[in-house]
């Protein structure tokens, strides 16, 4: 089956990439464990010459992402970082580049302790449209970076609007789409220029692999980060592009399951005497809900809460759940539970999570696939303790 095949999203995410072997006829396509391959003459070969280049599971992987993102161009790579560090390093060296100012810690830390020598950053709020222009007017920048919704504020930018901004100037425009997944929003079809998730959480769904993946069109920015993921190296080994393809295959169904958990378990948490406020784009109480609805066919499974009290409080809540896993990482098929302020946006400075509302009672929650009565079962009894 072709990328460009008509087929369902759940069907193209089964088969694309995932037709039998042609030499054995196995239905589940083989691992290419291989480093290097047989050449009948100096330059003569079948296409492969080293796995860093190409690889046969890989190419798999890369042609089903590129389908369920309605993208010509798919790259995976060994972490969601490596992804960026290869869209950083195509950019001319002293590019202007304006990010979301609340975007995942791990984004943060290389923006502004990696490459602030070779490019300069400014950090704003890409929901603010009005402000968002004026700086695009004046920085003119290169490349805008979007997440949407943020990590782990879940405020949503909208895309098309920002991509008609960034036109003007003939800045590139980056979404990281890691929360939503294809399933739920594809930003190249409302504009955006390259779609960058890190696989490790909804793409793949198990907890057992780390990728990134880079989805675009442009021909000749494709052959660049080719050419750069060859010449660095950061490409993903045959057997996690295995692993991801096989969970890949129920991406559909799991985003269904995780987004049904995630609206219930959000509106538990808006009627419970120990919570303050829930964040969760889904609910018609947060601030982007219509954009959210206007540009995306779904809300996810990520949940921020605050819970009433301070860090006191937040630890003994964090250490009396038991289903939901007290772990860093996000969208697997088990619910996770974390504090960002002290996992996974601790490299962000204190004064500035202070600045974007991460406080010492912002809990994040990755809503599972488990039965929706266990998982309120178990923050319950967590509330309980508190």
């Amino acid at each position: 089956m072709k990328k460009t095949t008509t087929a369902s999203f759940a069907t193209r995410a089964i088969h694309v990439g995932g037709e039998p072997d042609p030499t054995t006829g196995a239905i589940m396509p083989p691992i290419f464990q291989t480093s290097t391959y047989v050449q009948s003459s100096p330059g003569e070969h079948k296409g492969y010459e080293y796995s860093r280049t190409h690889n046969p599971t890989r190419d798999r992987l890369q042609e089903c992402l590129a389908s369920l993102e309605e993208a010509k161009h798919c790259l995976v790579t060994a972490s969601g970082l490596a992804a960026t560090s290869l869209i950083m390093h195509a950019l001319p060296h002293g590019s202007k580049i304006l990010c979301g100012d609340d975007v995942y810690g791990g984004t943060y830390r290389m923006f502004s302790k990696v490459f602030h020598e070779t490019h300069e950053f400014e950090f704003v709020d890409t929901t603010d449209l009005k402000k968002l222009g004026e700086r695009i007017q004046k920085v003119k920048p290169a490349l805008i970076w979007l997440e949407t919704p943020t990590n782990p504020m879940l405020k949503i930018s909208d895309i098309a609007a920002v991509a008609k901004l960034a036109k003007k100037v003939k800045a590139l425009v980056v979404v990281d789409n890691t929360f939503m997944s294809p399933y739920f929003q594809r930003p190249l079809t409302l504009g955006a220029d390259i779609v960058i998730h890190s696989m490790t959480k909804y793409i793949n769904g198990h907890s057992d692999v780390v990728g990134g993946a880079l989805m675009l069109n442009d021909d000749a920015f494709f052959e660049k980060l080719k050419f750069l993921q060859n010449a660095v190296g950061p490409c993903l080994a045959p057997f996690d592009s295995w692993l991801v393809l096989r969970g890949i295959k129920t991406l559909a169904v799991r985003m269904e399951a995780t987004q049904k958990n995630a609206i219930e378990i959000a509106k538990y948490l808006e009627k419970h005497p120990k919570v303050q406020s829930v964040i969760y784009p889904g609910l018609k109480s947060h601030a982007q809900h219509a954009i959210a609805k206007k540009q995306a066919s779904g809300f996810g499974g990520m949940i921020t809460f605050f819970l009433k009290g301070g860090m006191k409080e937040s630890r003994r809540f964090l250490e009396n759940v038991r289903l939901f896993a007290l772990a860093e990482s996000l969208g697997g098929v088990e619910s996770l539970i974390e504090h960002p302020a002290i996992m996974t946006h601790a490299s962000i400075p204190a004064a500035i999570r202070q600045q974007l509302g991460i406080h010492d009672n912002l809990i994040r929650l990755s809503v599972g696939i488990e039965g929706i009565e266990d998982l309120k079962a178990d923050l319950e009894a967590a509330f309980k303790k508190v």
